[in-house]
């Protein structure tokens, strides 16, 4: 009996020494990991060069917290121009741009001049943390092809950001598209004239019906920003429905589109200035 206690305690003890030496391995792994990321803005390899910040990139986290986008709101985001040192995006509810000097130093960059729209939303925490973290930036570090770390002076990562996903562009708004809803509020089914765009990207022109007259007229787009659209000359025939009230709001909403956007699931959001969804399209 003694024999078999003495092995048997002896399997407690080596299996309780083996348990401990795994608890501190993975807390010097967790250690390590998180000294990492706090040096991501400390690496000694040589800058990237400005232009290979070039393009839109997606605000995943700020401070270290991953962000949510709200319902019906375009995903934080920020855009480079390193031609122009020119800035845009969303924080998260307001459109937003400014400047930077693209004659910095490599591996530096600070944001001039940043300004907003100024639209309330019922959140505004999101808009609040990546203007706050914006404000502190004082560099870049490339992690990756797809990643990068927007660095305050303390040379901590204060934003991570991922490169968005290649847009289809203007090609994929060729052809005729349903209007669903305007502003959130659903076109009613059974309408005599189903209201609808249909878009020409080679001539930059729109033809359709708002609810009762027939419309037509361009849009224009920016070099800069590949989702930027408006419709500043759209006209329609002066037809007068025994209701109005469906064509009244899509010509209103559609004088207050900025930008759009294809979504996952091939409808169409026509966002306006708040980036809000003005108008929600399905293609035809």
């Amino acid at each position: 009996m003694e024999v078999f206690s003495f092995f048997d305690n002896f399997a407690i003890y080596f299996n309780l020494n083996i348990i401990a030496t795994m608890k501190k391995v993975l807390v010097s792994i967790c250690m390590v990991s998180a000294v990492l990321v706090m040096s991501s803005c400390r690496t000694v390899e040589k800058a990237v060069s400005l232009s290979s910040i070039s393009g839109e990139w997606n605000i995943v986290e700020v401070n270290g917290a991953k962000v949510v986008s709200g319902e019906n709101r375009t995903a934080p985001f920020i855009g480079f121009d390193t031609t122009e040192g020119r800035v845009h995006g969303s924080s998260g509810c307001n459109r937003m741009m400014g400047s930077f000097d693209v004659n910095s130093t490599p591996g530096t960059l600070e944001f001039k001049g940043m300004g907003s729209t100024r639209m309330m939303c019922p959140d505004m925490t999101t808009e609040n943390n990546v203007l706050n973290a914006l404000a502190q930036v004082k560099s870049y570090q490339k992690a990756g092809k797809n990643k990068m770390y927007l660095c305050n002076a303390s040379k901590r990562p204060v934003m991570m950001l991922e490169k968005k996903a290649a847009d289809p562009g203007l090609s994929s708004l060729n052809g005729e598209w349903l209007i669903q809803k305007v502003h959130g509020e659903a076109i009613p089914t059974g309408m005599e004239k189903q209201p609808f765009i249909k878009f020409n990207v080679k001539d930059k022109t729109i033809h359709g019906c708002a609810g009762c007259n027939l419309m037509n007229g361009g849009f224009v787009t920016s070099v800069e920003n590949a989702e930027a659209i408006s419709f500043p000359a759209v006209m329609s025939t002066m037809m007068a429905c025994p209701d109005m009230e469906v064509e009244g709001k899509v010509m209103k909403a559609l004088n207050e589109v900025q930008s759009f956007k294809v979504q996952a699931d091939g409808t169409l959001a026509l966002y306006d200035a708040s980036n809000g969804v003005a108008l929600s399209l399905k293609k035809k």
